[in-house]
């Protein structure tokens, strides 16, 4: 194996000092360094402009040197802008995405009346109360009413769709929230919920 020259040496010492910062830089991005590694990215800087200042005779060397010249531009721009996003609080190329926003709490829903059926045409003042609190709510947010037929069918049809999936009694509930009047169903089986 022929001894390597002056330059294939250097070229080595690049690529793994390049490979270095790489190691020291993701370190420092995941916390686990104090501060950016400026002593390795001096050197290394150092390094590609003594090569690029000089004279590479052999093509397959002037090719590596500037794969890796092109590679330590790419990454100082990178860490520069990751330096930069940090520094003004943002997250930059290497924060985590936000954390999504929790599930907006039902506290400022004002819940407006809450009954269970077992079979809602043998208990109809339940559903004429029902639908009494949901028209009274549907008005005040100014939404249309609903003729009262077809909402004793909705209720018949969804009680009759829940208790096919096992439930003893449905749960209806008529809540405002922001303005916005929302009917929930939930079937219940003995005293837990399904």
């Amino acid at each position: 194996m022929p001894e390597l020259t002056e330059l294939q040496k250097d070229l080595q010492a690049l690529a793994a000092g390049l490979k270095q910062l790489e190691a020291e830089y993701t370190m420092f991005f995941a916390g686990r360094l104090p501060r950016p590694p400026w002593e390795t990215r001096h050197r290394v800087q150092a390094l590609v402009k003594k090569l690029d200042r000089g004279y590479i005779e052999r093509a397959a060397d002037r090719f590596q040197f500037e794969t890796l010249q092109r590679r330590f531009q790419t990454f100082v721009d990178l860490w520069d802008r990751g330096l930069k996003a940090r520094e003004e609080g943002r997250a930059g190329p290497f924060g985590l995405p936000p954390p999504k926003a929790p599930p907006r709490e039902t506290r400022d829903q004002e819940v407006v009346h809450v009954t269970t059926f077992q079979d809602p045409m043998r208990e109809p003042d339940k559903l004429h109360s029902l639908y009494d609190s949901l028209m009274d709510a549907r008005r005040k947010a100014g939404d249309e009413v609903v003729p009262f037929h077809r909402f004793a069918a909705l209720v018949r049809d969804q009680v009759a769709k829940v208790r096919e999936d096992g439930a003893d009694e449905v749960a209806f509930r008529v809540t405002m929230s922001e303005g916005k009047v929302n009917l929930t169903v939930r079937g219940k089986k003995g005293t837990g919920e399904a």
